[in-house]
């Protein structure tokens, strides 16, 4: 039996590059991901590079806050 909460986590990673300065962020044309991280393992924002259909090339996609 599992102890406590859930250590395995769905997390949405989010383009930096094409990433415009607004309150909302959730318009067409920004790429995002959803992937799971360990909790424990991982306790920082991962950063992977991932193909982004918009800037048409690998960029860095980070996660972002909920």
């Amino acid at each position: 039996m599992a102890k406590g909460g859930d250590v395995r986590v769905t997390i949405t990673l989010e383009c930096t590059s094409c990433t415009r300065d607004s309150v909302e962020k959730k318009y067409p044309g920004v790429s995002r991901y959803t992937t799971q991280k360990n909790r424990r393992n991982t306790p920082i924002r991962p950063e992977l590079r991932k193909f982004c259909p918009y800037c048409y090339k690998h960029t860095i996609h980070g996660e972002m806050k909920k």
